[in-house]
């Protein structure tokens, strides 16, 4: 969330940054709503210096016996009390009103964000690795991924529904590999490592931004329970409405979940495979950091998402999210986009947000540093895939195919995978 007082002296740059994202807010609603509740603020002050005031005078009036003139005086201030909470019922639906509106506002771009006006217009920071040149007729990972028995989409969608598959074998084998190799990754580059639940609450998806503006892409469990649409949501909340040591700063955290999200997707080919699917798995990373310190800490993140992807010898690119195409929490974002051979693009693979203060405003997650200033003040959040599971799985499947259907394991994941080093058709899994 964005602070007030900064929206109330710069509704220009929320306009700007509102027309940079290619949507609105409702300005002239927020001064009304920010009229009122001063208006009824300074009342309920002036009513209370008089209460006062006339609390004193009630006490003069008895102590030289004029009673009658007390006794107006009392009724005056009863019916002040009355005005008082009045106004205070008054205020509070204000101030829901106005916090409502501004829960409904996205963070502003850094300056840094190239302006446009959506995905076609990221822009490419750097590329490593050289896309593999076939010299046989490759297969999209939905085809090769059911031929060697690994994975199986009609089982999926019968025991569970359309965009869920199941994993079999080698499948469910190289899935795990994968959650402990880049758990271990980060662990190495000293993250710390939780195993949250998968079920929440509404105030810890208001703290990351999902609610309440994204409800509709959340699978409810119950009316105030929902399943996680990602472990950052959980890593971020750990915090909630607690004062971190400010010397302990950077914090860095790391999870494996599934996650779970009800977005149908766009259409084409990411309605095959496991690209876009309900239910993923993913580790995630999630820093707090100094607010001069947290754009460093962003280059870190992505850095040590890159290292799970070079370590697979995976060919990928780089890119700067442009305005048009950030998401709601964040300020800045890198996406990392993985190469695929049957899309011929890059697709994303995992998203390093830097987000500012705006869910540790929403969350109340403060640091303080008795050396360096009084009182507390926000944290900035980061949060990133490190990596998504089952676009690695698909990527690993595509890039390191054989000709003879088998798939070579990265070098990397070998050990992860007791020593397998090709993945061959599996017999009787799909009988």
């Amino acid at each position: 969330m964005l602070d007030i007082k900064f929206v109330r002296e710069n509704p220009d740059a929320v306009d700007a940054s509102m027309a940079s994202r290619n949507g609105s807010w409702d300005r002239d609603r927020f001064f009304e709503l920010e009229a009122e509740r001063r208006s009824v603020i300074a009342e309920v002050e002036g009513l209370q210096a008089r209460r006062n005031s006339a609390s004193k005078e009630i006490g003069r009036l008895m102590r030289e016996g004029r009673r009658d003139e007390a006794e107006a005086a009392k009724a005056a201030v009863a019916a002040d009390k009355e005005r008082i909470a009045e106004l205070d019922a008054r205020r509070g639906e204000v101030e829901e009103a106005l916090t409502d509106l501004m829960s409904h506002i996205p963070n502003i771009p850094d300056e840094s964000v190239p302006y446009g006006k959506d995905d076609s217009e990221n822009v490419e920071v750097r590329r490593w690795g050289t896309p593999r040149e076939f010299d046989f007729e490759a297969k999209a990972h939905w085809d090769l991924g059911p031929e060697l028995g690994i994975i199986d989409f009609e089982r999926g969608v019968k025991v569970a529904g359309s965009r869920f598959y199941l994993l079999g074998g080698m499948g469910a084998r190289l899935e795990r590999a994968l959650i402990n190799f880049f758990i271990d990754m980060h662990i190495k580059a000293g993250f710390k490592e939780w195993w949250p639940p998968v079920i929440t609450n509404a105030a810890t998806l208001y703290g990351t931004g999902q609610l309440p503006k994204f409800e509709d892409d959340l699978y409810h469990v119950e009316p105030n329970l929902y399943l996680i649409p990602t472990a950052e949501v959980m890593l971020t909340n750990i915090h909630r409405d607690e004062i971190i040591d400010g010397s302990k700063l950077p914090l860095k955290y790391t999870a494996f979940t599934p996650c779970f999200r009800e977005e149908s997707g766009s259409a084409g080919r990411d309605t095959r495979g496991i690209i876009r699917v309900h239910e993923f798995d993913k580790v995630e990373m999630v820093k707090f950091a100094r607010p001069e310190d947290s754009m460093n800490q962003l280059e870190a993140m992505t850095h040590e998402a890159e290292l799970c992807l070079q370590a697979l010898g995976l060919p990928y690119h780089v890119v700067t999210l442009c305005s048009g195409d950030l998401g709601f929490s964040a300020a800045k974002t890198y996406d990392l986009e993985v190469w695929l051979p049957s899309y011929g693009d890059y697709k994303e693979i995992s998203s390093c947000s830097n987000c500012w203060d705006f869910q540790a405003r929403r969350a109340n997650i403060r640091y303080k540093d008795p050396s360096e200033f009084k009182g507390t003040r926000y944290v900035h959040t980061l949060n990133g895939s490190g990596l998504a599971v089952g676009r690695a799985m698909a990527a690993i499947i595509e890039n390191y195919q054989n000709e003879d259907g088998t798939v070579t394991v990265p070098e990397a994941l070998v050990p992860y995978m007791g020593g397998v080093t090709v993945i061959e058709p599996e017999e009787g899994v799909n009988a």
